[in-house]
């Protein structure tokens, strides 16, 4: 069965800082139309930076969409220029101060790819010292270490909520289990 769907106009209907949103017209595999409505965004990067006693570095900030605080991995938006890799290393000195070493890709994930295109890439990397933070003006968070085990705990027993963070966590949990890294 065909499964691609055809692009036959495509309408901004805003662009901000981080995200455009778009409003495309498209034709279904089956010959049907349909409008799908589509948030660009540069992407992502995440990194799971792990002490000699295997805790890792999360951040707690507070996420306005879902009017909390959430637990997650340091992470940041791509920055044009740089390699997803650049960027997950300025992010994590900027965040916890670490500076890391060993880097591990991860891989990637889409976010939600049924409106969004945004795509995270992740890596994991030990902890070779520690400077001084680098938050934005706009950026108030603090930083934690918890265990592995405990992490991949609080993740089953629905406790970390951001996607990233879990997927992020979990492969680097199997890496090490497995002898991997």
């Amino acid at each position: 069965m065909e499964l691609t769907e055809k692009t036959l106009s495509s309408e901004t209907i805003y662009e901000g800082r981080i995200v455009r949103l778009k409003v495309d017209q498209i034709e279904l595999p089956n010959g049907n139309p349909a409008s799908r409505e589509v948030v660009n965004h540069p992407g992502g990067v995440t990194v799971v930076a792990l002490t000699d006693n295997n805790e890792i570095l999360f951040v707690k900030q507070y996420r306005y969409p879902y009017g909390e605080i959430v637990l997650e991995l340091p992470a940041g938006k791509l920055e044009k220029g740089f390699t997803p890799l650049e960027n997950g290393k300025r992010e994590l000195l900027e965040e916890t101060g670490a500076i890391g070493y060993n880097y591990i890709s991860l891989g990637a994930s889409y976010s939600s790819p049924g409106f969004c295109d945004e795509t995270v890439h992740m890596y994991m990397c030990r902890i070779e010292r520690f400077d001084e933070q680098r938050l934005d003006e706009d950026e108030f968070l603090n930083v934690e270490k918890i265990p592995v085990d405990r992490a991949v705990e609080m993740i089953l027993n629905n406790r970390i909520f951001d996607g990233k963070t879990q997927t992020a966590v979990l492969k680097a949990a199997m890496l090490l289990k497995s002898g991997a890294i």
